[in-house]
């Protein structure tokens, strides 16, 4: 069966690098979250996008700050770039999202894979959220597909659908580069989990295989990075000849069901993010936060014994 949308993607890598056309790119990284917030944009129009941005949350006391996404406004502003679009790989787990504060200081439109409608109807049994609640993705100003173009300023991008971590995961291939959220880690460190509510491993495996066949050159963003025994720096950018060859999991040679063993042996030792809770009932609502209760007041649950 022909993957479209993958081999559209491989044309697209092949011709960005034979035309110089590629993005530059610059990483924030979130120390308390270890989550890397990639700025992206193209050179000749200054048109941006922001791929998985962070909102300051002290668990203990309940307070938000804008204070890292602040870092990122400063940045573009001073760089003259304009932004086109903020992007969420998926739903996250670990960090809540600052899309709203971004699009209100910045503009833009805020993109996520379709199948989060999934991930909604999943987590709003679980939150046991009110029936105003929305399950159809509409928090979001797009819902994007597999193998969905778009473009940021001139340089083409695409979307290529990668469940496993989460039904909602897509890695956006923009110019050279690949954005995949958290279905990758550096090759020192290997993949992702899988046994979150909808997660699956041996999907997961067949994933990364389709990304695996992108082009060795093309440059791979990640998401996060935890600091690899042996490594003493955070990084968060590799290549597919580099995942293809040296991934600690996932590496050719390692068959599927090799995988998915290790894989979930390893996800049952695995202790819950810090932020989940939090997290999750945000970032399904597109970053913003639950509607305020008759005191003017928002509120996240904690729910016992379910997770």
């Amino acid at each position: 069966m022909t993957d479209t949308a993958l081999n559209q993607a491989i044309r697209q890598v092949e011709q960005a690098r034979a035309s110089g056309q590629v993005p530059v790119i610059r990483t924030f990284f979130d120390g308390p979250t270890y989550t890397a917030t990639h700025v992206v944009h193209d050179p000749a129009t200054k048109a941006a996008a922001i791929i998985d941005s962070v909102l300051d949350f002290d668990q203990p006391s309940g307070r938000i700050s804008t204070k890292s996404a602040e870092a990122l406004v400063d940045y573009i502003k001073a760089e003259g770039l304009t932004v086109q679009w903020i992007i969420e790989t998926h739903a996250h787990a670990d960090h809540l999202s600052a899309a709203p504060f971004l699009k209100e200081q910045l503009g833009g439109e805020v993109l996520i894979g379709a199948a989060i409608t999934t991930v909604q109807q999943t987590f709003a049994k679980v939150f046991n959220e009110p029936a105003s609640f929305a399950t159809d993705g509409t928090q979001f100003d797009r819902l994007m597909g597999d193998g969905q173009g778009f473009m940021l300023g001139e340089i083409p991008a695409i979307t290529l659908h990668v469940p496993g971590h989460t039904p909602a995961c897509l890695a956006y291939v923009i110019g050279d580069a690949v954005f995949v959220g958290d279905t990758l880690f550096m090759p020192d460190y290997g993949t992702a989990r899988c046994d979150f509510p909808g997660g699956d491993a041996r999907t997961l495996y067949r994933s990364i295989r389709r990304l695996m066949q992108l082009p060795g050159e093309t440059r791979v963003f990640l998401c996060h990075d935890y600091l690899a025994p042996d490594r003493s720096e955070y990084a968060w950018e590799t290549t597919i000849a580099a995942e293809r060859d040296g991934n600690i999991q996932v590496h050719e040679g390692i068959g599927e069901d090799q995988f998915v063993t290790m894989r979930e042996a390893r996800d049952a030792t695995l202790a819950m993010p810090r932020l989940i809770l939090p997290s999750v009932q945000v970032n399904i609502r597109a970053g913003h936060m639950p509607e305020p209760e008759a005191n003017g007041v928002s509120y996240l649950k904690l729910p016992l014994n379910l997770l």
